[in-house]
């Protein structure tokens, strides 16, 4: 099908003229793709990761050695999804470049141009994740080039304590919900019954 604007845009979640690299607290959440269960399943309310689940943790452990200037906060992996928390502790121009970042390109702006947009950590810091973690996976099961993970990701700006309280209790908890989580493909079987 040949590209449409009107059928084919893609809507940014993006907030317009925000700086992504600015300290501070983030709240990450990435899919798989299809929201295909990859990573392991839950088991009595505890999640089992699989040999992808633990090249997604590892990669997630990782990212520190790449940037000096983040911190890993709560996270969990669930079987076709992630949550996570970035701080970030400092502006630094002088990080890892990761290539390709796989993110919704934002719609052009006048307080952003694009060379601006990629110097935006928060981007650099998902991209690489996303990047090394669908790499490796897809090395082990031999399945190059396809896609492990949505195109985009969610991210939200923690602002202050109590948010940044509740959002560790819901990712510690998530495991344990996932009975009636909207991302479990499951769900609906679980209610119709």
């Amino acid at each position: 099908m040949k590209y449409n604007p009107d059928i084919h845009h893609r809507r940014s979640i993006r907030l317009q003229g925000y700086d992504y690299s600015q300290n501070g607290a983030y709240y990450v959440t990435l899919c798989t793709q299809n929201r295909e269960c990859l990573f392991g399943e839950i088991v009595k309310g505890e999640m089992i990761l699989n040999e992808y689940g633990k090249i997604v943790e590892q990669c997630w452990n990782n990212l520190p050695n790449h940037y000096d200037n983040i911190e890993l906060d709560a996270y969990v992996i669930m079987p076709n999804h992630f949550h996570g928390i970035i701080l970030i502790t400092d502006n630094v121009d002088n990080v890892d470049n990761v290539g390709a970042i796989h993110e919704l390109p934002l719609h052009e702006s006048p307080i952003q141009s694009p060379q601006q947009r990629r110097k935006m950590l928060l981007p650099k810091i998902v991209g690489r994740f996303k990047m090394n973690s669908a790499k490796q996976i897809n090395q082990m099961r031999n399945t190059p080039g396809i896609s492990v993970w949505q195109r985009n990701y969610y991210e939200h700006f923690i602002r202050n304590d109590k948010s940044l309280e509740n959002i560790r209790n819901y990712i510690i908890n998530n495991p344990s919900e996932w009975y009636y989580d909207d991302y479990n493909p499951k769900k609906v079987k679980y209610e119709k019954q």
